[in-house]
């Protein structure tokens, strides 16, 4: 680090443990030299503190000055009074307690307590950095450098897999890119393994980047790691892509609880919705392909028998057709999708689902929603018989979503399989990471559950309050948020890190960045190690 980045800033003034401390900077440092979101060490009597910056302020010691300031026209002067009658204020919120004296296996400890009057404040160097958030190493992966440093911050993915995890941000942030980036750092990091529902193609051969070439995807970063299941092959041939498993969706396959979490997308009626359950039950398995073929003439006994109007049974009748049009919905599939998932995640090699043309938000939560459930089920069967001593727990799985407020807001999020995800936590061995720039749009409760939330900038204070919920000292993180650059800054808090981190992703899309993500990946762990 040079000696600028090292220098002492100030001195603490005042403060309390639940607002933070007030630091006055001395006159040798130029106020507009200090940005939001930087660290700093506090070095107190007995303990050494490191906290955030989270806001900026000018002070004086006579109001008069304010009310009557001097000519400024003689830079002497402004020189003079800098440093005595004006100077610059810094908020610091202390996060960490760094023992002095502590050797390298002492963790930070959260603050109890605050430095005295007059305790010396300097910036951060990148050892502080490396104490507090670790170096990379067989379970750490590098996301990015703080603002305004050049140290390397690392994210411990082996504690960011054990929960579910959320990516916010308006459109055009960033938030694709560091997804991609987070996948690459699983696929070498952790023992989970992923399932990703590619609504917009982003993640398994090649992906789009604004005013610049196609990048390169988890499949040709990682051919041996990662197989491409496809909804659309023609689309896939079109673009180069040579997939693995071309997806198919028999009539049968499909349930009422598929369809219930299409009410809105499909303009069900409620009483429409309940009559999904009562023609399964009256037609069994092939119920939909009943449904969807039967005449107005063959209608009348089976409305009798179910007791389900007219009206209702057309309005069901107009939104399954919806669904039976779509190309991949076949009376019979000719193979298992599930199934094949399964087997390639049992081995550890990642999925990536690309719905090619069928970018609609029907065709999407339909699927996600119908493989998810499938899958969770087999993963919850596997884990109670490992659990009787009856066979081995399935490899740990993550479920990656786009547009989750669509398949978690408060409406749906008790009938979904990701609602029951993030409420179970890792029960079962499975959990999610979801991407959405509408955080509002989800259920309180879930988002709750998220123990790691990267949040890119927002400009709707209902998304910025609904990231921030539950987290202690949202006022500060949120002064952090609001001035985050529209592009490639983010905020990242929560259950795998000590303290909120405000940072710019590492490159992605470079053929550098490209050598740095194939380095060998390490080792892998026991199951039972990982998720103990």
């Amino acid at each position: 680090m040079t000696e600028e980045k090292t220098r002492k800033l100030g001195i603490v003034v005042a403060g309390s443990l639940n607002k933070g401390v007030e630091v006055r900077l001395d006159g040798s440092v130029p106020v507009e030299d200090m940005a939001v979101g930087r660290y700093v060490t506090i070095e107190g009597q007995k303990r050494r503190f490191f906290g955030m910056i989270t806001d900026v302020l000018l002070g004086v010691t006579d109001e008069q000055i304010t009310y009557n300031p001097p000519g400024i026209a003689d830079p002497f002067i402004s020189e003079v009074l800098n440093g005595t009658s004006t100077y610059g204020m810094l908020h610091v919120v202390p996060y960490l307690i760094i023992n002095t004296l502590a050797g390298a296996d002492d963790k930070p400890q959260p603050v109890k307590t605050i430095p005295a009057h007059f305790a010396p404040v300097n910036l951060a160097a990148e050892r502080d950095i490396e104490l507090v958030f670790g170096k990379e190493d067989k379970q750490r992966f590098w996301i990015g450098n703080p603002l305004d440093m050049e140290t390397k911050l690392c994210l411990n993915l082996e504690e960011f897999v054990r929960r579910s995890n959320g990516i916010f941000g308006k459109s055009g942030t960033g938030k694709t890119f560091f997804t991609r980036m987070l996948l690459v750092g699983m696929l070498q990091k952790s023992k989970a393994a992923n399932l990703i529902f590619d609504m917009q193609n982003e993640y398994g051969w090649s992906g789009t980047q604004e005013g610049g070439p196609p990048v390169k995807g988890l499949k040709q970063l990682f051919p041996e790691k990662v197989a491409v299941f496809t909804l659309d092959k023609e689309n896939s041939l079109q673009r180069g892509v040579s997939t693995d498993f071309d997806v198919r969706i028999g009539y049968d396959e499909i349930e009422p609880e598929d369809i219930a979490l299409l009410r809105q997308t499909l303009n069900l009626t409620e009483p429409a919705v309940e009559a999904i359950y009562q023609l399964r039950r009256a037609l069994g398995k092939n119920w939909f392909n009943e449904v969807t073929q039967m005449q107005e003439e063959d209608t009348a006994e089976l409305l009798n028998r179910t007791n389900i109007h007219e009206s209702t049974f057309q309005n069901l009748q107009r939104g399954l057709a919806t669904i039976r049009r779509l190309p991949f919905i076949e009376p019979h599939a000719p193979s298992n999708a599930v199934k094949a998932m399964m087997e390639h995640l049992e081995r550890g090699v990642h999925v990536v689902l690309e719905f090619g043309r069928f970018k609609d938000i029907t065709t999407y939560v339909l699927v996600a929603n119908l493989l998810s459930r499938r899958i969770y089920a087999r993963y919850q069967d596997r884990t109670e018989k490992a659990m009787g001593g009856k066979g081995q727990e399935p490899i740990p799985l993550v479920i990656t979503i786009e547009e989750a407020h669509k398949f978690l807001n408060p409406e749906v999020a008790n009938q979904t399989i990701f609602g029951t995800i993030a409420r179970e936590m890792r029960k079962y061995n499975v959990t999610l990471l979801v991407i959405d720039q509408r955080p509002s749009g989800i259920d309180e409760e879930v988002m709750s559950q998220l123990g790691t939330k990267v949040c890119y900038l927002l400009d709707n204070e209902k998304d910025v309050d609904a990231v921030m919920s539950g987290v202690s000292g949202k006022n500060e993180l949120k002064s952090v948020l609001a001035r985050l650059a529209a592009q490639r800054q983010a905020l990242i808090f929560g259950h795998a890190l000590p303290m909120p981190v405000a940072f710019q992703p590492r490159e992605y899309g470079s053929p550098e960045s490209y050598e740095q993500f194939k380095s060998k990946p390490e080792p892998e762990k026991d199951i039972e190690e990982l998720w103990k």
